[in-house]
């Protein structure tokens, strides 16, 4: 059998950081659902359509292969068959996935795939609307957030790392504006599922996070290791 766990939560929040420490603590296999939203973000970008367009990206989704892949450990998502990781982080990227996300064709054609993968093998993923739509039956459930505050000093502190300039406060507004745009979307609103743990990280570390979600997993379980 097959264990899943599923984290859900606003931009921002750390989820796919956590998501991926939680995998490799417990030797599961991590699926970025963010990454492959932004992988579809960015070949619509490319295709120069509009994500009011709902039409138009109706009808290029089907163009896209979307896949992802491990090589030496590292997560590699690939689009039609090019390794587009490098493009996936960008605020661009973010805000058109975010967009074209509630469309039904392009949701229709990821969620297949990520059901799928969590069909055949231990798997720990994150996005917005995985254990109340995704993965429904997840074994464990988490509901990850943080101040807006918090998460915009967070992504700040990560673009000034890699010497890109960083607005915080125009972060913050970007955060809020993509939290009230993500809660009240027609399909798949992001919300925390009714057997989901709440978990506030604005003021716990990447370790304690990670290490409260293992603990939960285990106690709705009873698993103390894989398998």
């Amino acid at each position: 059998m097959a264990f899943s766990i599923a984290i859900d939560g606003p931009a921002g929040a750390g989820k796919s950081t956590i998501a991926r420490r939680v995998a490799r603590q417990l030797g599961f296999i991590y699926v970025d659902t963010g990454a492959m939203y932004r992988a579809m973000a960015v070949f619509l970008l490319r295709r120069g359509i509009s994500p009011e367009n709902a039409e138009a990206i109706g009808k290029a989704c089907g163009e896209a292969d979307i896949s992802i892949c491990y090589q030496d450990g590292e997560q590699i998502v690939l689009l039609n068959g090019e390794n587009v990781n490098p493009l996936l982080r960008t605020e661009q990227a973010g805000n058109m996935a975010s967009a074209s996300s509630v469309n039904p064709s392009v949701r229709e054609k990821l969620v297949e795939l990520q059901q799928k993968l969590a069909a055949k093998t231990d798997v720990v993923m994150d996005g917005r609307d995985i254990g109340t739509v995704v993965l429904r039956g997840a074994d464990c459930k988490i509901y990850m957030t943080a101040s807006v505050e918090v998460r915009a000093a967070r992504r700040a502190a990560e673009l000034l790392a890699k010497g890109e300039p960083a607005d915080t406060a125009a972060i913050g507004r970007d955060i809020a504006a993509r939290d009230h745009r993500d809660m009240t979307r027609e399909t798949s609103p992001l919300r925390q599922a009714e057997d989901a743990v709440y978990l506030d990280t604005s003021d716990m570390t990447i370790e304690e996070v990670s290490d409260r979600i293992i603990a939960v997993f285990r106690e709705k379980t009873g698993a103390s290791q894989k398998g």
